[in-house]
Formats: structure tokens, C-alpha cells, sequence
């Protein structure tokens, strides 16, 4: 693509901050994992997972209202409603874990339900994020530059996974939390607050710097070659008319299937692999499993960032813009991944090697194919519709293995990879009938 002069600076001024706020998001949803393992017998494996699933079903819920909501509103004013709620929600956690650790009994407070109610409203709030940033990159990319969009979405991702359970651990290692809470316990609900403020802080920012569209920042407007090609993108599109259309498109309703095996292999790994390593370094093995844990964030960010990026240009260089080739390559080496992770459960060095090629894969899957196909068969009118219903059942998948993982791994951790196993097999298979899709290219 040949644009105006300065336009690529200011589409870096436009999702920078965009991408930060993202971060900040993924910052105050996972911070709970982190949390689970600090609060110890406070909040079990089983409760970490209630709460965590039923969070997911409401993320994955909400998307069929926001989504066709930020469409009409536009992704700015769904970010700022992501920003604020999301930290009014966190400040909210923060201040009742402050409440329940100054109690003379804490374990006699009713954490789990509390935690369940917030933590819900927290992922409704949530789900503004990812619907309202490719909606307004839709307007920002051009269908052959989206596989680089593709890798700065994986970073943005792998950015926010760092600061939720690297920078959070560090917090609640800090001298703002050691020591300082009631009777000289730590301040844990720091880790909650902490992510509210800097998402109060970027609110502002996002206000004056953000832009839906290049026509509102001084550039014209173009045709992205996506599925809203040669539509009058300003001219307004009914919910219901845009509902139908994403939900009768084969492409779109098979990546949602491929997005909820993502969902059951991402968190599945992510959120279980930091409470395993735990319990293994409690029972004494600490060979490997303490420097994965204590750089858990660091491995996931890497991860994330060459998944993104390789399968974002493999998928423009070599597959002409095709998503499917490049997200079937990495399920392939996923499933491989979880049958040798079977293997190497005692191992903490070959287990987080594993670890660390799983999620390269999972995450450079998911921003391909969540933040990258959903603009292309979505066009930039559908954008919004067709990431929450593809983010959708990716929080449905979520939520699957967070209330089967806690079940299993209470019983049973060499149960942990062949409950994953499936979903990769299922995966594949479904990328296998997408391989040829193109915007406005039929796969029949």
C-alpha cells in the first residue's frame, strides 16, 4: 500500500496507546491467576476455576451485545467503556480483598461468591477490548498489511500476558505489598489495584489521541479490500442485518470453532501451568520450575511475539493473505507439543520449553485468526460483530477447561495434556476446511 505521507506515523500514534490500554486489560483479567497462588487456601484450585469460568461465560455472552453495539458506536467509545469499567471493577476486587484480609478470620468470608459477582462484571467490561481495536484498525490496515497487524496484535497481547502475572508477581514481592497489610500481612490487593489506576490513566490519554477512522485525522479514507469493500462505510448498517450476515458466513462460524479449541489450548496452558509449577516447587523440586515461574510473563511475551509475527507474515508472504495455512502449521506443531508434554511432566525445564513452544503457537493463532480474519470476512461495518462472536467462543472454550481443568488437576495432573489433546486434533481438521479462504472468495 502506497499512503500519504506521515500516515503510517500517525497509525502508530492511533493504535499505540490503543495497544497499551489492551495490555492494561489483559493486565486486570489474569491478574486473578496470580492472585490464586498468593491467597494460597483462601481461593482453591476448584474455586480459581468457578470464578475464573463463570468470568469467561459472561466475556463470552457479552460479545453477541457489544459487538454489534461497538459497531454502531465505533471503537474509540469501546475502548474508553473497556478502560473505565475494568478498572472500576479491579478497584473494586482490590478494596474487598483489602476488606476480607483485615477480618480476624479471613477464610470465613464469602471470597469465592464476592469474587465470582466482580469478577464477572470485570469480563463484561473486558469484552469491549478486543472488539473495539479491530474495529477501528479496520478502518487503518488494508486487507494485504493485515498479517503485520496480525504480529502487533500478538504483542499487544503478549505485552498485557507480561504485566498480569510477571509485573504482578513483582508487585506482590515489593515493599508496597510485603509487610504492609493488617497486622503485618501483605498488602495483596495491590495487585488488583494497580491495573485500575493505569487504566484510569490511559482513559484520558485515549480521548484525544485516538481516532475510529483516517478520515477523522486529517488522511482519506480507503477501500481496505475486505469483506465492506466498495460499501459506503459511513452510511449506518442494522444490528440485526450485520448479525445474519457473520452468522451465515461458513468462514466465519468454522474460525469460531477453530477460536474455541484456541480457548480450551491457550488458557489451558496459561493459567495451569503457573499453579503446577507451584505446587511443584512446594514439594520440593525446584529444578527448572522456579525460573519458569518467576519468569512465566517474560517466556509467554516472547511467545507471543514471534508467534504473532511469524504466522502474520508467513500468512501475507507465502499464503497470499490466507489465514488457514499459517494457523495449521502452528495447531500441527501444537498437537505434537501436548502429546510430548505427557511425556515430561516431571520435568520442569523440558515442561516449560513445551510450555513456551504451545503458547507461540496458541497465541500466534489466536491474533491471526481473532484479530486479523475477523476484519477480513467481517469488513470494517462487521468488524466489531464478527471479533465477539469469534472472541466469543474463544471465552467459551475458556471457560470448558477452567471448570473441567479445576476438576482434573484437584484429582489428577497426568490428566492435564490428554484433556488438551482433542481440541488440537479438532482444531486442525477445522483449518483444513477453511485452507482457500479468502475475503469475497467462497470455500465451497
Amino acid at each position: 500500500m502506497l499512503h500519504e505521507k506521515g500516515y503510517k506515523l500517525r497509525r502508530i500514534i492511533n493504535w499505540f496507546p490503543m495497544g497499551l490500554t489492551y495490555a492494561l486489560l489483559y493486565m486486570g483479567r489474569y491478574n486473578l491467576t496470580v492472585s490464586k497462588n498468593a491467597l494460597g487456601d483462601m481461593m482453591s484450585k476448584e474455586d480459581f476455576g468457578w470464578i475464573f469460568g463463570f468470568g469467561a461465560v459472561v466475556y463470552a455472552l457479552s460479545f453477541l451485545i457489544n459487538g454489534p453495539i461497538v459497531d454502531r458506536i465505533g471503537g474509540k467509545k469501546g475502548i474508553l467503556i473497556a478502560a473505565i469499567g475494568a478498572g472500576a471493577m479491579n478497584l473494586c476486587m482490590g478494596l474487598y480483598l483489602k476488606h476480607v484480609l483485615s477480618l480476624p478470620d479471613p477464610s470465613g468470608a464469602p471470597l469465592k461468591l464476592v469474587f465470582t459477582f466482580l469478577y464477572a462484571a470485570n469480563m463484561y467490561f473486558q469484552s469491549y477490548g478486543a472488539v473495539s481495536i479491530v474495529k477501528v484498525n479496520a478502518h487503518w490496515f488494508h486487507v494485504n498489511e493485515r498479517g503485520v497487524f496480525s504480529g502487533i496484535f500478538g504483542v499487544m497481547i503478549s505485552s498485557g500476558i507480561f504485566l498480569a502475572f510477571d509485573v504482578s508477581s513483582r508487585i506482590l514481592d515489593s515493599g508496597l505489598v510485603k509487610g504492609q497489610g493488617h497486622n503485618g500481612g501483605d498488602a495483596l490487593w495491590w495487585v488488583f489495584m494497580v491495573p485500575a489506576l493505569l487504566l484510569f490513566v490511559l482513559f484520558p490519554i485515549e480521548i484525544f489521541l485516538l481516532k475510529d477512522r483516517p478520515g477523522l485525522a486529517g488522511f482519506k479514507d480507503f477501500d481496505t479490500g475486505d469483506a465492506s469493500s466498495g460499501e459506503d462505510i459511513e452510511k449506518p448498517v442494522p444490528k440485526l442485518f450485520i448479525l445474519k450476515k457473520i452468522l451465515t458466513n461458513p468462514v466465519i462460524l468454522t474460525i469460531a470453532g477453530v477460536e474455541f479449541c484456541t480457548g480450551v489450548l491457550r488458557n489451558g496452558v496459561m493459567h495451569w501451568f503457573p499453579i503446577y509449577a507451584k505446587e511443584q516447587i512446594s514439594a520440593g523440586l525446584s529444578s527448572g520450575w522456579s525460573f519458569t515461574l518467576n519468569n512465566w510473563g517474560l517466556i509467554l511475551m516472547i511467545a507471543g511475539i514471534l508467534g504473532g509475527n511469524i504466522a502474520g507474515i508467513v500468512s501475507d508472504k507465502l499464503f497470499q493473505s490466507r489465514r488457514a495455512p499459517s494457523a495449521g502449521f502452528l495447531y500441527g506443531t501444537l498437537g505434537i507439543s501436548i502429546i510430548a508434554m505427557s511425556f515430561f511432566l516431571k520435568n520442569g525445564w523440558f515442561l516449560g520449553a513445551l510450555a513456551f513452544l504451545m503458547s507461540m503457537c496458541v497465541i500466534g493463532t489466536h491474533g491471526l485468526l481473532s484479530g486479523t480474519a475477523t476484519m477480513d470476512f467481517g469488513g470494517r461495518k462487521g468488524a466489531a460483530t464478527a471479533v465477539g462472536i469469534i472472541d466469543g467462543f474463544v471465552y467459551l472454550g475458556t471457560a470448558v477447561q477452567s471448570f473441567s481443568l479445576g476438576w482434573i488437576t484437584t484429582r489428577n495432573w497426568s490428566w492435564w495434556p490428554w484433556f488438551l489433546l482433542p481440541f488440537s486434533i479438532i482444531g486442525f481438521i477445522l483449518l483444513l476446511r477453511i485452507w482457500n479462504a479468502k475475503p469475497g472468495k467462497s470455500t465451497h
